[in-house]
């Protein structure tokens, strides 16, 4: 089939190279030139595991191509769809700009019968203004006769496995009335779809509805483990012990209930706020949407809260190891990540950072570029030296089994801030090590 994607970010550069790799014709096209001609060059934004090499096989056999010309993709492809961003607006809903700058597009270029699918994620009832934009774009050209039908495929797209969820994904929501467009869709996805049925149809507004929905359920279960993880400390209950109990239990399961720093990325932080402002729409009050966001904020904090305390509050002129900057493992995304909250409460307080990621360096250096403050090492093991402790943000594989020995001995003071809960604390103790963690009293 023919498709054109608007929006050569995340969602869209995932989806148009998975759709690409099963045999689909996929034309992309974005604004910015410069991401454009990078791409052609085989030259790859975001970290994502898998994508560089389909993007570029792809693209080697022609079939998948990027573009600035919005009226040659238009005219591409029988299916259009957006997956531009949604960035949140100053009062937390989100900004629907670009979503409706593509629907103008589309009526303004179109000469055939198009099927628009919206797969940014939008708030209820957005397909509706989409649909009204092509239309009153349609008749300002004097082409009503162009038929058109609007339809919600909303992304599931875990970063850090973004391909795998595409490739083999759990689900796949339709939003459509439209028995055509559902045939349409079926064809789209059917590569996908054949070991069982994983194609969910519904009308357009339950499907928008359902990603946020999604995505604050499971914000919410992260929020809830971590509420819980702090009143086990202060309980003295380990709530690493508590998670496996309540995990055990198929209604509960184990996913999504790690105690930590909180969520952060593009899509949690984002879509909860998004939702409370569509509830304040309706005059719906979202208490426990409110109480989500306001137990993640305070959660980012927290490691900072405690090396302050163990430090006496004295933290101008030291300088501290920080492993992990991205949100989570497998990304270099920073969006909302614990590691800002918490490097700029360092800063704040007159200490220095010594931070190590494995692929959100160069993105770090892009948010807060040359300060004395910052020194980015190469290694885990570069961070460490001279610092007077190391604080962990991101649960990477390559931190899981550090050298304790050598740890203490680069340490300044032998301790150690995990606000992923890495270790565990009586084996840590054997080293010398002081070890604080989210939930467990110190060891």
């Amino acid at each position: 089939m023919n498709l054109t994607v608007f929006g050569i970010g995340y969602v869209g550069l995932v989806q148009a190279a998975v759709l690409a790799e099963v045999g689909h014709e996929v034309v992309c096209v974005d604004v910015d030139e410069k991401k454009v001609e990078r791409l052609n060059q085989g030259l790859i934004p975001i970290f994502e595991p898998g994508l560089e090499s389909l993007v570029k096989e792809n693209h080697a056999a022609g079939r998948i191509r990027f573009t600035t010309d919005a009226a040659a993709a238009v005219r591409h492809g029988q299916i259009q769809m957006i997956a531009v961003g949604t960035p949140p607006g100053e009062d937390g809903s989100a900004d629907l700009k670009y979503v409706l700058a593509v629907a103008e597009t589309i009526g303004r270029e179109m000469e055939s019968a198009k099927i628009v699918v919206g797969k940014s994620t939008v708030p209820v009832g957005t397909c509706e203004k989409v649909k009204a934009r092509i239309a009153e774009t349609l008749k300002k050209r004097g082409r009503e006769d162009l038929a058109f039908d609007v339809a919600s495929n909303p992304e599931f797209l875990k970063e850090g496995s973004a391909v795998a969820d595409c490739m083999k994904p759990d689900r796949i929501i339709v939003g459509t009335s439209s028995e055509d467009t559902e045939m349409v869709m079926r064809e789209l996805y059917a590569p996908f779809n054949r070991n069982h049925e994983k194609m969910i149809v519904m009308d357009v507004r339950s499907a928008e509805f359902t990603k946020y929905a999604a995505n604050c359920m499971l914000a919410t279960k992260i929020s809830f483990m971590n509420e819980m993880a702090n009143l086990a400390e202060q309980l003295g209950a380990d709530i690493e012990e508590v998670r496996k109990g309540i995990g055990s239990d198929p209604r509960i399961g184990y996913h999504f209930i790690y105690p930590g720093l909180g969520y952060g990325g593009s899509c949690f932080p984002k879509d909860v706020r998004a939702l409370i402002k569509t509830a304040e729409g309706v005059k719906f009050d979202a208490k426990l949407l409110r109480a989500v966001e306001e137990r993640n904020n305070a959660q980012k904090s927290v490691l900072f809260d405690k090396v302050n305390h163990y430090f006496k509050g004295a933290l101008r002129g030291k300088t501290f190891a920080v492993w992990g900057l991205a949100f989570k493992p497998n990304t270099d995304d920073m969006r909302e990540a614990p590691s800002r909250t918490l490097m700029e409460a360092l800063w704040a307080a007159g200490a220095k950072v010594q931070a190590y990621d494995p692929e959100a360096m160069q993105e770090c250096q892009a948010i807060y570029g040359l300060r004395d403050d910052l020194l980015l090492c190469g290694t885990k093991e570069a961070a460490l030296r001279g610092a007077d402790a190391l604080l962990i943000c991101t649960e990477w594989k390559s931190f899981r089994a550090p050298s304790f020995d050598a740890l203490k001995d680069a340490l300044r003071t032998p301790a150690i801030f995990d606000g992923r809960n890495l270790y565990d604390p009586k084996v840590i103790a054997r080293y010398g090590i002081e070890y604080f963690s989210i939930g467990r009293m110190a060891a």
